[in-house]
């Protein structure tokens, strides 16, 4: 379903010109989901440090992108922009070039995930300078930003969010949880906590499928019982392991570094609330060990690899679905 933007941030009748900064697993199926469906008048000015990443989503269609030469170019020729980049001192460092020039009545919208105490700094620091803010994080793989089937969560001013909510609905989301009105930070704290439960459930998968191994049940028949019963993420995480693509893959879809960053946010969350979160710090501890073992852009469900060790048995299993 396409979507007709109407109205620029100004409120004139033109069309808004587009910035998305961060070209990675989501940003970049985002970017191209709003390039293709929100029938934007102007090519997306598009940024990303990696250049291969930039020319891979322009080739998608060269006609709607144009490549901005910095962060700055794509700010200064744009009235809304986008970014989603990996962690919070690289938000930050984004949000400090982003204002170190006039970005009067611009919308900056952060699709990020990072601690919501970073999405207040941001949002005073653009509003210094005049400019509007909304957090849009986004739940989702790297398939459903692909094909425009992501959860948005949107947070702000109200008419900032107006603004930016039909560039989610139809385009880059299928479904959208709005906090329109509320404090940007309570979008990045819902996100904080929805991961974690990614997080549970993928050492859960881990623990299940070592048991039915060691036991003699079997994971094909574990495999089985998660399709009939879990349908969705579940049963996906659980192809992942048991095909072996934990440990093949070259380019993971959740980085280990990305995931044991959403565990320590939730975790400092947790702490300056008075208590601990053990599933956390039990998955956070199966990433210890895959990061020693394959480094940070390891796949953060090769902590499947981990609990395997814990058994006794090879991180790699040989066994194909």
């Amino acid at each position: 379903m396409s979507r007709t933007i109407t109205n620029d941030i100004n409120g004139s009748h033109s069309l808004p010109r587009i910035a998305w900064i961060g070209l990675g697993n989501i940003g970049a199926g985002m970017c191209k989901n709003i390039a293709a469906k929100a029938q934007i008048k102007l090519p997306v000015s598009v940024f990303d440090v990696d250049m291969d990443r930039v020319r891979a989503v322009q080739s998608h269609d060269p006609k709607r992108f144009r490549i901005a030469a910095s962060v700055v170019d794509a700010v200064r020729e744009s009235d809304m922009i986008f970014y989603s980049v990996p962690d919070d001192a690289i938000v930050l460092d984004v949000v400090k070039q982003i204002t170190s020039i006039g970005i009067e009545d611009k919308i900056m919208v952060d699709c990020s995930t990072i601690h919501p105490d970073t999405t207040t700094k941001e949002d005073a620091m653009i509003g210094s300078r005049s400019g509007k803010f909304v957090a849009c994080p986004v739940f989702g793989a790297a398939a459903m930003a692909d094909s425009g089937q992501l959860i948005c969560n949107l947070a702000g001013q109200e008419e900032s969010v107006a603004k930016v909510r039909p560039f989610c609905n139809g385009v880059t989301s299928a479904h959208t949880i709005d906090l329109a009105g509320q404090s940007p930070a309570q979008a990045t704290l819902l996100k904080i906590i929805g991961n974690t439960f990614v997080l549970n459930m993928v050492s859960v998968l881990s623990e299940g499928h070592v048991l039915a191994e060691t036991s003699g049940l079997g994971t094909d028949v574990l495999h089985q019982f998660i399709e009939l019963m879990f349908p969705g993420p579940y049963t996906k995480y659980s192809e992942r392991m048991l095909s072996g693509d934990y440990y093949k893959t070259e380019r993971p879809l959740f980085s280990v570094a990305l995931a044991r960053k959403d565990a320590r946010h939730a975790q400092a969350l947790a702490n300056s609330a008075g208590f601990t979160l053990e599933n956390v710090a039990t998955a956070d501890n199966l990433l210890r060990v895959v990061e020693k073992h394959r480094g940070q852009q390891a796949e953060m469900a090769a902590m499947y690899g981990s609990k395997r060790l814990d058994a006794g048995l090879a991180f790699e299993n040989q066994q194909q679905l």
